[in-house]
């Protein structure tokens, strides 16, 4: 088959497509992978065909107006206004957006097509092009169920009927803020327009199906979602084979003594120098060495100690099973990577699924209770440390999901899934 990936966003929203496409790949499908170009290099450089889109959305979120939007999504209702204020700006880069992705669809001549929700174009583009589509996500936003509400909203014992509107208002939400783009699009096509259509069915109201790409022992399946709804485990990237740490890296982990890793990823906020304060007098207080990571955020680490080595970054497979605990902001998938390693976790979330990823790794004993950004102090984050770093029922819980994630095969699982639903239609 050839197989047309579209997603967009940080590389946190492209490294698990990635992984996700040298599967198939290798099963012996070609695949498009269609995101920013921004990262263009990194999916040719991991073996994929490349479909390009512009990268204006990327740019916005890193302007300040972005930092400070980001930095006010601390929950549903503040993400609705923080969204709604940028969306005169972005309007015009979405457009753009579905423009160039829709060209790089046709290049592709896709069988089927998978896609991230940021992406909510690509079931019409599906629609247009009389192929199978798939949403291919990390969170479990857009599979309704009884059993829990969405991750936005508060856990409420209210019952069924509540858990599920949650799913609903966010869909109905999210399909709205696209509509006005979509409406253009399907015009400039010829293609009739879809009336209270969602991007989560096909035009024909039958629902589009799931590939959750997240570990079942991290958030356990429900019981009430149907066998087009599937969990197969994490989407892991590891690292390719000619990368090697410094001399100083190197040098730096193999004194043993206790090391803990902090690092947040793209998004440092406004006041990354503030940070990297709290971070280094924590890491002191608490009597530990650190890594610390400044990733894509650029982190301010000033002059340190030498108990703290800064890396701008290293691949998580080879670094997170070193440490004694990981520090970080809670992305999907530094979450995922520090769970595999088997290491205690401390998630400081700023925005978004990241409160989220805090809560299932305090709910599932693998870490301390999550502190966010804007409540970070050095007492709380040296407190953190020190129990992340040495509690044994925490260490030993790590271990052991660390071990049940390492078994599992979630491309391989994913690749199945795919193969059996395209073989039914």
């Amino acid at each position: 088959m050839k197989i047309f990936i579209v997603t967009l966003g940080s590389r946190g929203d492209v490294q698990p497509y990635t992984a996700l496409g040298r599967g198939l790949q290798a099963a012996g499908h070609t695949v498009t992978l269609c995101t920013s170009s921004s990262f263009e290099s990194f999916v040719v450089d991991h073996g994929l065909r490349y479909g390009y889109m512009n990268d204006g959305i990327i740019k916005l979120m890193n302007s300040d107006i972005g930092r400070e939007a980001m930095e006010n999504m601390s929950n549903l209702w503040k993400g609705i206004k923080t969204a709604c204020k940028l969306m005169k700006q972005a309007g015009p880069l979405q457009r753009q957006a579905i423009s160039d992705s829709w060209d790089s669809a046709m290049q592709a001549h896709p069988d089927l097509i998978l896609f991230h929700p940021k992406a909510f174009w690509a079931p019409h583009f599906a629609e247009a092009l009389k192929v199978p589509v798939m949403l291919a996500f990390y969170l479990p936003m857009y599979a309704p169920t009884a059993e829990f509400p969405n991750i936005g909203f508060p856990r409420w014992k209210l019952g069924g009927w509540y858990n599920k509107l949650t799913y609903t208002l966010v869909l109905k939400l999210a399909s709205l803020m696209g509509r006005k783009y979509i409406k253009e699009w399907r015009a400039a096509q010829n293609i009739s327009h879809r009336s209270g259509a969602d991007f989560m069915h096909n035009e024909e109201g039958n629902p589009i199906p799931i590939l959750h790409g997240f570990s079942p022992h991290v958030i356990p399946p429900p019981s009430d979602w149907p066998d087009y709804i599937t969990t197969t485990g994490y989407w892991f990237l590891d690292r390719q084979e000619a990368w090697t740490p410094s001399p100083a890296l190197q040098e730096f982990l193999q004194a043993g003594a206790p090391t803990v890793y902090v690092g947040f990823g793209s998004v440092s906020g406004r006041h990354p120098k503030r940070l990297a304060d709290i971070v280094v007098e924590s890491l002191r207080q608490a009597n530990v060495r650190g890594v610390l990571a400044s990733g894509w955020g650029g982190l301010d680490a000033g002059d340190l100690p030498d108990s703290i080595i800064h890396i701008d970054q290293a691949p998580h497979d080879w670094l997170f099973p070193q440490m004694a605990a990981v520090a970080h902001h809670g992305g999907a998938g530094t979450t995922a990577a520090g769970l595999r390693a088997g290491r205690p976790t401390i998630v400081c979330p700023f925005f978004g699924d990241q409160p989220f990823w805090g809560r299932r790794v305090h709910a599932l004993g693998v870490g301390v209770e999550p502190i966010p950004q804007k409540k970070l102090t050095v007492e709380k984050l040296t407190a953190a440390i020190c129990e992340a770093a040495t509690n044994p029922t925490i260490r030993r819980n790590a271990e052991a999901l660390g071990e049940k994630i390492r078994r599992e095969d979630g491309i391989g699982h994913a690749v199945s899934f795919i193969e059996q639903y395209t073989k039914k239609r």
